[in-house]
C-alpha cells in the first residue's frame, strides 16, 4: 500500500512539474516578444511582395484583437480579398466571377471560436480555455525545440464536432515559435498536415513579430512570404471587413 501511495504522489509531482515547464516554456516565450507590451496591440498590418510566376504580387493581411481580419491581393491591378472576417460571417473573392462570396455557416462559426487568439492561440490558451501539454523536444531543420500540443476548442466539420489541436515548435535557445503544425480536417488534403514556419523575427514598437512567414503541406513544399513592413495599431477602413453590399 505504502508503494502505490508513493507511486502516486511520484506520478503526480511528476505531472504538477511538466505543467509548470509549459507554463515557464510559455511565459518566456511571451516575455520574449515582448510581453506586457503587447497589451496596447490592438492590431497589426503586415505586407508583402509575393514572387509569383515572375511577377511581383503585393499582399496586404490585418489581423484585429477582436477577431477581425483580411488578406488582400493585387493581381493585374485588380484587388481582391482572399479571406476575410468580421466578426460574425467571414466571406472571400471568386477568383473566376470577381464576385465576393459568403463563407458556410461552418467557417464563420469556427472564426468565432478563434476570435480571441490574438497574436495566437498559445500565449492565452489558459483564458481561452485551451490545454498546453509538454510533449518534450524534437529538432526541426537542426534546431532543438521544445514540442508543445496545444487542445483548443472544437471545430465544426461537416456538422460534427471534432477536435482542434495544434502543435507548436519553440525554439530552445530564442524561446520563439519556429514551426506549428496541425491536422487538415476537410477537403481534398483532409488528413494531411499543414506547416506554418516562422523565422526573423524583428522589432515593430517593443513587440518581435516574424516577418518571414512559410505556409504548406508537410514534405509536399510551402509558399514563403518576406513580410516588408508591419505597423502597429494601424488605421483601416471598417468596410474591408465586411461582405460588399451589392
Amino acid at each position: 500500500m505504502k508503494k502505490l501511495l508513493f507511486l502516486f504522489f511520484a506520478f503526480a509531482s511528476v505531472q504538477s512539474l511538466v505543467a509548470q515547464n509549459v507554463d515557464e516554456i510559455i511565459k518566456a516565450y511571451h516575455e520574449t516578444i515582448g510581453g506586457k507590451k503587447w497589451d496596447a496591440v490592438n492590431g497589426m498590418r503586415m505586407t508583402a511582395n509575393v514572387e509569383q510566376g515572375g511577377m511581383k504580387i503585393p499582399v496586404e493581411v490585418v489581423t484585429l484583437r477582436d477577431g477581425r481580419m483580411y488578406t488582400k491581393v493585387t493581381f493585374m491591378g485588380n484587388t481582391m480579398t482572399m479571406g476575410a472576417f468580421d466578426g460574425e460571417k467571414s466571406w472571400s473573392t471568386n477568383f473566376m466571377t470577381m464576385e465576393p462570396e459568403e463563407g458556410t455557416a461552418e467557417t464563420s462559426e469556427n472564426a468565432k471560436r478563434a476570435m480571441k487568439e490574438f497574436p495566437n492561440a498559445l500565449i492565452n490558451y489558459k483564458s481561452l480555455g485551451y490545454t498546453a501539454t509538454l510533449l518534450g523536444t524534437e529538432k526541426v531543420e537542426g534546431t532543438e525545440c521544445n514540442k508543445i500540443k496545444l487542445e483548443k476548442k472544437t471545430m465544426l466539420v461537416e456538422g460534427q464536432e471534432v477536435p482542434n489541436v495544434e502543435f507548436y515548435y519553440l525554439d530552445k535557445e530564442n524561446n520563439v515559435p519556429v514551426m506549428v503544425e496541425a491536422e487538415i480536417k476537410e477537403g481534398e488534403m483532409k488528413g494531411k498536415i499543414s506547416q506554418a514556419k516562422f523565422s526573423d523575427y524583428q522589432e515593430v514598437n517593443g513587440v518581435y513579430i516574424a516577418f518571414s512567414n512559410s505556409n504548406g503541406i508537410k514534405d509536399e513544399g510551402a509558399q514563403v512570404i518576406q513580410f516588408e513592413k508591419v505597423e502597429i495599431n494601424p488605421t483601416f477602413d471598417e468596410k474591408d471587413f465586411k461582405f460588399p453590399k451589392k
